[in-house]
């Protein structure tokens, strides 16, 4: 019998746990699977939770114990080749059958009542929309956390076109280690600490990098090395369910600092155009922090769906700077109209300007990343004041304002940028300055500049700029190493070596873009 767990509502049953069952996989490997049932003699639903990373701390307590004394059996499934599991683990081909697998496995236990959910964060949510390539008849409802599909993947490495360097170090750690004894992925944490920094500045990249794990990760190189969005590498991970629909009602919850917020939004938004049954919560969260702080909402949120309770209202989004929670009827809110913001000599206002403003980026001191979608403790909402001292990075300000803006849906920023480099860069950053000085970022992005115009997306926001406070906008050409960065000679990223410094432009006739209600 296990205690009951402190967090979260008031248990309903005791729970008692069933370890490491073996579940066939497609190809017959087991599949070791942990169950906690509820202790009650009535039938009760099954949530399947697959998961690539073991079913130790945290996942048997958020994930087993919690749900199991809300009256849920839990089947916790490490997936092929990790966690004791049979089989090799290879990055979401086999999740689609092995799925299919679970749930026929599930038919067969006798306290399964036929009423089936399934739930969880990060990759675990990448293997529910490999279920729904052909969702059994027993399904009822898919919790969606921290995570989208597999057809975003390219995207969620290569935002903008640029590495993301940060997400793929720490996730070619977490995806190999995370499952082992508590001893060998200690280990491994504490080498990757050792090594990251030298690494992150070592070149080239693809003969560095093996020093994080103590071997070479074939599937760090995988996305190191295939930057273009139609290589088969990206295509060949598992057909996506028809026009990316899902069959079942769901629940999605992300936070305005989680490394795929984009992604979860595209999904939501198609969801809604296929007139699914489908609920979004956004947080002031980073990727690892809505199931620590986060956790009391997101759990809140995932009953309400697996017990097919009424909700007050379809999305509920924290809006920053107001500190609050709002209900609304969908997202972005359909009230929301773009105002434009030109910028001029280290100003924003509300006509367009002539000149410019130049910057210039090294390699060999690349602007760091501070805040933000990042997986180190450091993420998230974070005084940018030393940042924008650096002689790299750029500020755009508003006047101090007189009346509340209120900022709820995408933002972006359209540029007149030049760059004396093959290649280069633009990181733009929307910040709120208060009276103090303090300039806390709210969300932002990356591009590779174009002849042209530079379009650079910067996610989605709900914050209010109160008055008194300003509006700044952050320009600089890189934000390492949440980004590699940019060399600035246009050779690949994992074997380039030469480094050379980018004078930027940016013309006073650019634009910040701001979805206000």
């Amino acid at each position: 019998m296990l205690r009951r767990a402190r967090k979260g509502p008031p248990a309903r049953y005791g729970v008692r746990w069933e370890r490491a069952l073996a579940a066939p996989a497609d190809n017959g490997s087991p599949l070791l699977t942990d169950h906690y049932l509820p202790v009650t003699d009535e039938p009760c639903p099954t949530v399947l939770i697959r998961c690539p990373y073991g079913r130790g701390f945290p996942w048997n307590y958020l994930y087993g114990a919690l749900l199991a004394e809300q009256g849920f059996h839990v089947a916790l499934q490490s997936v092929r080749g990790t966690g004791g599991s049979g089989g090799e683990f290879d990055m979401w081909r086999h999740e689609a059958a092995d799925g299919q697998a679970a749930v026929e496995w599930l038919r067969k236990q006798e306290w399964f009542n036929g009423e089936l959910h399934t739930m969880g964060p990060s990759y675990m949510t990448l293997v529910q929309w490999a279920l729904a390539q052909d969702p059994p008849p027993e399904w009822r409802s898919a919790v969606l956390q921290v995570g989208s599909r597999a057809g975003s993947l390219h995207r969620f490495f290569w935002a903008g076109g640029v590495f993301g360097l940060e997400r793929a170090m720490v996730g070619g750690m977490t995806l190999y280690t995370q499952a082992n004894t508590p001893v060998s992925f200690a280990r491994a944490v504490a080498r990757f600490a050792l090594q990251q920094r030298r690494v992150e500045r070592g070149v080239p990249l693809i003969d560095v990098y093996p020093r994080l794990y103590g071997t070479r990760r074939p599937i760090f190189e995988d996305w190191l090395t295939n930057p273009a969005a139609d290589d088969p590498y990206w295509a060949g991970s598992f057909p996506e369910p028809e026009a990316h629909d899902l069959a079942v009602p769901a629940s999605m919850a992300t936070g305005w600092f989680d490394l795929g917020l984009d992604q979860v939004l595209e999904d939501y938004a198609e969801l809604r155009r296929a007139g699914r049954d489908v609920d979004l919560l956004i947080g002031p969260w980073t990727h690892q922090s809505a199931l620590e702080r986060g956790w009391p909402e997101v759990f809140t949120q995932a009953l309400a769906r697996l017990r097919g309770e009424p909700r007050d209202a379809p999305v509920r989004v924290h809006v920053g700077g107001a500190d609050e929670w709002r209900d609304l009827p969908e997202w972005p809110p359909a009230e929301a109209e773009e105002r434009h913001w030109f910028l001029g000599p280290e100003t924003l206002a509300s006509a367009p300007g002539d000149g410019i403003s130049t910057f210039t980026y090294d390699p060999r001191d690349p602007t760091p990343s501070i805040g933000g979608p990042l997986q180190s403790r450091t993420g998230g909402a974070r005084d940018n004041a030393v940042l924008e001292k650096r002689a790299d990075v750029l500020t755009f300000t508003t006047e101090p304002l007189t009346e509340p803006v209120e900022v709820l849906g995408p933002v972006r920023a359209e540029f007149g940028a030049e760059s004396t480099a093959v290649s280069a860069d633009l990181f733009a950053r929307l910040c709120d300055v208060d009276p103090a000085g303090r300039s806390v970022n709210v969300c932002d992005g990356l591009a590779r500049i174009t002849p042209g115009a530079t379009v650079v997306t910067m996610s989605s926001a709900a914050h209010r700029f109160r008055p008194g406070h300003r509006i700044r906008l952050q320009v600089s050409g890189g934000a390492h190493p949440r980004f590699a960065r940019n060399y600035g000679t246009g050779e690949p990223l994992a074997t380039a070596t030469r480094m050379i410094a980018t004078d930027t432009i940016v013309r006073h006739s650019s634009i910040l873009i701001l979805s206000v209600v």
